[in-house]
């Protein structure tokens, strides 16, 4: 089987617009959680959310095509540029045939959805805008990537909630192993900040009532309360090792395993035991062809709801036992919540860790709740130039999980 290493990155998330700035805050414990103002969220009873502020399409995606695109597939783009412009790919030193893309997103073009209906609603149906499909519908992110790069390879799009992403990067992983693609393109983006993204899932019950955005999402804290929705997205440029190598590209890390079970439990609570996720790490670790011991750190799915930190930390306890000694943290309390796109800043964050010897720390934990027995990652320990393998971990409403293993570049 084929090595799949990566090339290339590109993040955006409210704690950083750009790899470098991106992992640079995220590495340093940047809270970009922030009051809500794009628009009145006051009768939603939610005030802060991951909002990003500096973000302009005109920049990388264009005016005019950020016209025809909704918001999630602008942040598809930017970070997919972003990744290919690292990755150094090129038509001349890649065959487009031989290039493919699997990007998610979990909800798709939901602020045009909402836009749409308002305007169907007080001009009539007449008056909906004939883009209204193509920005709304959830593959177009995957659509608007190949068209951009030329990529004619296998060309998808995951839907499995918060779990997307890693879905996608562990589907297109298996694309470039088993010999179908040389270079693949993948990740997840969200926009889903809005009234209609905020009011759902505050009906739910599933969002921090917290005001202030320092306290607001607190994985595996005892006084977690919800996560916060946060938005942005992440590319990462997967390819063959031969591929890499035959045009001297700088390797940035490997995949190297990835597991996907669902727990068949609840349409939106995880099965408490864990026993779902646990599997999924398991798989992920067996195909990386180690032993649980040799996994040095967990970017952990740590939502800061009480149902997944609780569920989570037993699933690791499942597979590391109870007195282990891998290192864990969330991401998710500087970044909010990016459902479809987590796990792929997640991913970002996680091989940007190994690749410099310090992994983020698990910010937004002020006592942590007994309920979650896990080593948590924190500024005094965060320093680990000799980590080598880690897990990222997603876990989506429907039950599904899905956990990528990754390796420390070398030779």
């Amino acid at each position: 089987m084929t090595r799949v290493v990566i090339t290339g990155m590109g993040a955006i998330a409210a704690n950083g617009n750009g790899y470098q700035t991106f992992v640079e805050n995220t590495l340093a414990g940047k809270v970009g959680i922030k009051k809500i103002t794009k628009f009145d969220a006051s009768e939603t009873g939610i005030t802060v959310a991951g909002q990003i502020d500096d973000f302009d399409p005109a920049q990388v995606v264009g005016k005019k095509e950020a016209r025809r695109m909704d918001l999630y597939s602008q942040y598809a783009i930017q970070v997919s540029q972003e990744a290919i412009d690292m990755a150094g790919i090129n038509e001349e030193n890649t065959n487009p045939e031989d290039m493919g893309v699997i990007f998610g997103s979990g909800i798709g073009g939901l602020t045009t959805i909402e836009e749409q209906i308002i305007k169907m609603h007080e001009k009539g149906p007449r008056r909906v805008s004939p883009f209204f499909v193509p920005m709304a519908i959830s593959n177009m992110a995957a659509g608007n990537i190949s068209i951009r790069f030329n990529a004619q390879n296998m060309v998808s799009s995951v839907v499995t909630a918060c779990a997307t992403a890693t879905n996608a990067i562990g589907d297109a992983y298996r694309q470039v192993k088993e010999g179908r693609a040389e270079v693949m393109i993948a990740g997840g983006s969200e926009a889903a900040v809005n009234e209609i993204g905020i009011a759902g899932f505050a009906a739910l019950t599933a969002l921090s009532t917290n005001e202030d955005p320092e306290h607001a999402s607190l994985p595996f804290d005892k006084d977690r309360n919800g996560f916060v929705l946060g938005e942005g997205g992440a590319a990462l440029v997967l390819e063959s090792l031969e591929h890499a190598q035959a045009r001297g590209a700088k390797i940035l890390g490997e995949v190297v395993g990835y597991g996907s079970t669902g727990d068949a439990y609840h349409i939106t609570s995880p099965d408490p035991s864990g026993k779902g996720a646990a599997r999924a790490m398991q798989q992920a670790i067996k195909e990386a062809g180690i032993t649980p011991d040799q996994v040095d750190y967990i970017n952990a799915h740590g939502t800061a709801t009480h149902a997944n930190d609780s569920g989570e930390s037993k699933s690791i306890n499942r597979v590391f036992g109870e007195d282990n000694h891998v290192l864990v943290s969330s991401t998710k309390g500087m970044t909010g919540h990016l459902l479809g796109g987590a796990g792929a800043v997640e991913a970002v964050a996680t091989v940007a860790g190994l690749l410099q010897g310090k992994l983020p720390a698990n910010v937004g934990c002020f006592e942590q709740d007994p309920e979650c027995q896990v080593n948590l990652v924190t500024k005094a320990n965060q320093d680990q130039p000799k980590a080598e393998y880690a897990l990222s971990n997603s876990l989506g409403f429907g039950g599904h999980n899905a956990v990528l293993a990754f390796r420390k570049w070398s030779d």
